[in-house]
Order: C-alpha cells, then sequence, then structure tokens
C-alpha cells in the first residue's frame, strides 16, 4: 500500500512535465526551436547561430533532466529506506532493593518477535551475563536474544547485583537477584506471552554458575513461583567451586551451598555446555565429571569443547563471530530437541 501511494505520487509528479510537452502554449519545442533559429539566423553567421540554437535547447530542457534525476533520486533512497525492525525491545524493573547502603532498582532487558501477543504462549530464555560475580552487564547476550527472537522465542536479559572486588563474600546478592528475576518472569507469564514451563535459563562464566545454581540447587517456591528453569545453555560456566575450582575462595568451606556441580539430583533440567579446551578456568576434566554426574541420574547432559579455545571464546565479538554462530546454531537444536519452538 505505502509502494502503491508513493507510485501515485510519483505520477502525479510527472505527468505535468509530459503534458508540458505536447500542449499547452509551450508545447511544440520544434516549433520553438525553428522560430528561435530562424531569429538567430538572421542575426548571427551560420555558426554561432548553431551555438546558441544548442545553448537555448539546452536551457529550455535542463528544467526537466533536473526534475527526473531528483525523480530518480527519490525512488532510490525509496529503495535503500531501513528495513522494519525484526524484534521489539524493552526493559523493566523487576526488583527494588539494597545495595552498598543506597537502593536500587534492577531491570530486566526483554527481546520478543514482532508479532508477539501477550496472548502467546512462547519458549523464553533468560540470560545472566558473566564477569567473575564482579563485573558485566546484561548487553553480553543481546545478540544471542535477538537470534533467538526471530525465531519466536521471547528473551530477557537481567542485570543483578555485583560483588565488590576488593573482598572476598560469596555470591549471596547475586544468587538472590537471579532466583527473584526467574521468579518474577514465571509469574508474569501471561504478561510476557510466555509457557511458565518452557523457561531456560542461560549464561557465560559467572552467569552460566548462576543458571547452573538455579537448575541444580534445591528448590525455593515463594509465592506458588519456583524458581527451577526447565533447561540451561551454558557457556564456559564456572559451576563447580569445590576445593581447587574456580571461585572456592570465596565460598570457603560453605561451597556446597554455592556449588551446582555439587548438587546434581534427578529432578534438574537438562543442559548443554560450551567449553574452550586451552580455557583457563573451567578445566575439560570439569566439565566432563559434570556431565558423567548428570548422567548418572538419568539427565540430559550435552558438552561440546573446542580445541584451542580460550575463556570467553563464544562472544559475538570474539574470532569474527565464528563460535557465537556455532554455539547458537547448537543451542537452537538443543532447544527445538527440547520442542521450545
Amino acid at each position: 500500500m505505502l509502494w502503491s501511494r508513493w507510485e501515485d505520487a510519483n505520477e502525479r509528479q510527472t505527468q505535468p512535465i509530459e503534458s508540458s510537452l505536447s500542449c499547452g502554449p509551450t508545447a511544440n519545442i520544434s516549433a520553438i526551436l525553428n522560430r528561435e533559429t530562424r531569429s538567430l539566423g538572421s542575426r548571427q553567421s551560420p555558426l554561432k547561430a548553431l551555438f546558441s540554437m544548442q545553448s537555448f535547447a539546452v536551457r529550455l530542457l535542463l528544467p526537466f533532466w533536473i526534475i527526473g534525476v531528483g525523480l530518480g533520486s527519490g525512488q532510490k533512497l525509496a529503495a535503500e529506506s531501513p528495513a522494519p525492525p525484526s524484534v521489539v525491545e524493552d526493559t523493566f524493573i523487576y526488583k527494588t532493593t539494597e545495595h552498598r547502603g543506597k537502593a536500587r532498582q534492577l531491570r530486566i532487558d526483554w527481546t520478543r518477535p514482532t508479532d508477539w501477543q501477550p496472548t502467546d504462549s512462547r519458549g523464553a530464555v533468560i540470560f545472566f551475563h558473566g564477569g567473575g560475580w564482579v563485573g558485566g552487564s546484561p548487553g553480553q547476550f543481546a545478540s544471542h536474544s535477538q537470534k533467538l527472537a526471530e525465531l519466536g522465542l521471547v528473551c530477557f536479559r537481567v542485570e543483578y547485583r555485583l560483588l565488590d572486588r576488593k573482598d572476598q563474600l560469596p555470591p549471596k546478592t547475586c544468587v538472590a537477584d537471579v532466583s527473584d528475576a526467574i521468579r518474577f518472569v514465571r509469574g508474569s507469564a501471561e504478561r510476557f506471552g510466555i509457557d511458565r514451563d518452557r523457561i531456560a535459563c542461560g549464561g557465560g562464566s559467572a552467569g552460566g554458575h548462576l543458571a547452573a545454581f538455579l537448575g541444580m540447587m534445591d528448590d525455593q517456591v515463594v509465592d506458588g513461583v519456583s524458581r527451577k528453569p526447565n533447561a540451561l545453555l551454558l557457556f564456559n560456566p564456572v559451576y563447580d567451586n569445590g576445593p581447587n575450582e574456580w571461585g572456592h575462595a570465596r565460598v570457603g568451606v560453605d561451597f556446597r551451598m554455592y556449588s551446582p556441580a555439587h548438587n546434581i539430583s534427578k529432578d534438574d533440567p537438562p543442559s548443554i555446555v560450551f567449553l574452550g579446551e586451552n580455557d583457563s578456568l573451567v578445566p575439560v576434566s570439569t566439565a566432563k565429571r559434570f556431565q558423567q554426574r548428570s548422567q548418572e541420574k538419568g539427565i540430559r547432559s550435552d558438552l561440546h569443547t573446542y580445541p584451542d579455545q580460550p575463556h570467553g571464546f563464544f562472544n559475538v565479538g570474539v574470532a569474527d563471530g565464528k563460535y557465537f554462530r556455532d554455539t547458537l546454531d547448537k543451542s537452537i537444536e538443543f532447544l527445538d530437541a527440547l520442542e521450545w519452538f
């Protein structure tokens, strides 16, 4: 409709130009040129008269040429106008709390398909960023969210309180925030157009730990809403916090309260794990042990390792996005097998 309206306007612009060439006082250009030539010829030499006649013709036709170029440029601009967005982005506050002596609002960024409706019942993914519990931001998984939303899912990226680098406190506030986040999303499933029983959690590094924490630790139901995800997408997760493993310095003797690898039970969700074989934080042996313990409990646990790749290899800006695309494709296949789409 918009294109046909543009064509109608274009025709209205060109019609006066065409009619001026066929009717009205300036209709017969040949007659005008002949009359001008006779006039010029009576006063000038034949050579000068020829040049003058050409100059007159250029002056007469130049405005029409300019208008024609302008119309052509308009067509080009219309063709190059940006395509409509493939997803819709939004944000909301899920929690007001205290952080370092000040009131703090925590947000969730969410991405949904353009044809989304609140009456839908779509699969969902909630992402937690990495950064060692002390850094990072929700934007780490913005590209993942966009690609998954283009396929029909609704995606959420959670902001949580970060720990102080100067101390060695355990991630108590981090796990409290992500627990509240998934409960908020699941408890508002009708608002977000999602299926409360098809909510996956994903994350990288410390964010992978938080996702796995929700999946493997005992559930804590608040107001009838569970915090346990239905599937896990884990990108080089630091999910074993036992002795000699990453994060043990913060959790110490209480590591069983925080370490997903030490809390695997048969009611835990299926998981897919991506790990570089040159990861300096998570040895491949740790990932294989997690997979074995999960499978012993009858839980699906997929593990994909990548030769020579370091920690963080999966991010969109690494290796021209090669491993971002590969890990995302495998995540999509995993979710598709679980009927997320």
